[in-house]
C-alpha cells in the first residue's frame, strides 16, 4: 500500500465534533453520538482509545470503521433489520432511535482473549462451560471451539460481566421470547460473517452485537457489525502452519500501538502521555484501510479534504 496519501494527511482527522444542532450529544472512546426524538446522529472520529484513555489520532481511521458497518449492514439487512436511515458523510451514519436493549451479545468461534471476560482466560482457571457447550481439559489457544458460542455480557454496568441466559431472566434483564430471538440472529449473522470472512482470506475470530428495539417494539441491529474495533479478524492462509508451530495467528490489529505506549510511559496512571510517533500511526492507518480492503473487496477511496470541512457541509441538510 502506498503509504503517501496517509502520510499527507496524518494531521487531517478528526478528534472531537460539536454539532449541537443535531440533538443531545453523548461522547464515547471513538464515536460521537447525537440524538433528537426519533434518531441518532452517529459520527465516527479518528480517535484511537487503549487503557481507557485516547492515544492518538489515525487518519482514515473513523471512515474505515463506518463504512465497514455500512457494508455489513447492507450484506444483512435480510437476515435482521438493523437502524441505518442515511449516510450523508463517509464518517457519519443516521440511524432509527431505539431503546437499546441492555446486553452485549459476543459470539465466539475460537478458544482466544486476554481479557478478564475472554473465554481463553476463563479456560485456563479452571472454568470448562460456556455458551451452552462444556469444553474438554487441554485444549490449546487460539484453536477452533466444537461450534460457535454466545457468551453475553453486561453493557451499562462500569465493568463488563459475563452472563449466562438465566442471570439474564433471574435480574429481568430481557423476556425469553426476545433473549431466544437474539441468540438465534446473533449465530446466524457471525455464521454469515465467517463465511464472507473467509471468501476474503480472513477468518472472523469473534465480534459483538447489540440491539435494540424500535418504536413499534421490534428488535433491529445496531451499532456497529463486523468492524476491526468490535471484532477479531485473522489471516487466513498463514493460521494453520501458526498454530502447528505453536505461534499467535496473524493479524492485523492495534497491539504495537498499544504495546509502544506501555514501552515508553505508563499509559493508566501518567497525567501527560508521549505523542505515538508518526510512523506507527501512518502503519496503523495503513492497517485499518488493509482490513477495510479485504473485508469489503472494494477499493478504499481517499478523501483529502479538510475533513472537519467536509463534515460540516456534508451535514448542513441533515
Amino acid at each position: 500500500m502506498d503509504k503517501t496519501i496517509i502520510a499527507k494527511n496524518i494531521n487531517n482527522v478528526l478528534t472531537e465534533t460539536d454539532f449541537q444542532e443535531l440533538g443531545e450529544r453523548k461522547i464515547g472512546k471513538v464515536r460521537d453520538s447525537y440524538f433528537s426524538e426519533d434518531r441518532v446522529v452517529i459520527i465516527t472520529t479518528d480517535r484511537q482509545s487503549a487503557f481507557d484513555r485516547v492515544l492518538a489520532a489515525i487518519p482514515f481511521k473513523g471512515q474505515v470503521l463506518n463504512q465497514v458497518s455500512i457494508w455489513w449492514f447492507e450484506q444483512t439487512k435480510d437476515i435482521i433489520p438493523n437502524y441505518v436511515l442515511a449516510t450523508p458523510d463517509s464518517n457519519v451514519t443516521i440511524g432509527k432511535r431505539c431503546e437499546v436493549l441492555p446486553i452485549e451479545v459476543v459470539v465466539r468461534g475460537y478458544l482466544t482473549g486476554s481479557t478478564s471476560t475472554s473465554i481463553w482466560v476463563n479456560y485456563k482457571k479452571g472454568e470448562r462451560k460456556f455458551g451452552g457447550i462444556t469444553l474438554e481439559d487441554g485444549l490449546s489457544k487460539n484453536t477452533k471451539l466444537p461450534k460457535n458460542i454466545i457468551t453475553p455480557t453486561t453493557k451499562f454496568e462500569e465493568h463488563d460481566r459475563n452472563i449466562t441466559a438465566d442471570d439474564i431472566f433471574n435480574e429481568d434483564m430481557m423476556n425469553k421470547k426476545d433473549w431466544e430471538y437474539i441468540g438465534s440472529k446473533a449465530l446466524e449473522l457471525f455464521s454469515f460473517g465467517q463465511e464472507i470472512a473467509s471468501e476474503h482470506g480472513l477468518i472472523l475470530v469473534d465480534t459483538k452485537y447489540e440491539f435494540g428495539k424500535d418504536k413499534d417494539g421490534n428488535i433491529i441491529l445496531i451499532d456497529e457489525i463486523h468492524t476491526p474495533d468490535s471484532s477479531r479478524y485473522w489471516l487466513a492462509d498463514t493460521y494453520e502452519k501458526n498454530i502447528s508451530e505453536g505461534r499467535e495467528p496473524d493479524n492485523i490489529d492495534k497491539e504495537f500501538l498499544r504495546l509502544w505506549f506501555k514501552e515508553n510511559c505508563d499509559p493508566y496512571n501518567d497525567k501527560e502521555l508521549p505523542e505515538a510517533p508518526d510512523d506507527l500511526v501512518i502503519e496503523l492507518s495503513s492497517r485499518y484501510i488493509q482490513l477495510y480492503e479485504m473485508i469489503t473487496g472494494e477499493v478504499f477511496k481517499f478523501s483529502s479534504q479538510p475533513i472537519l470541512e467536509r463534515l460540516e457541509k456534508n451535514l448542513r441538510t441533515v
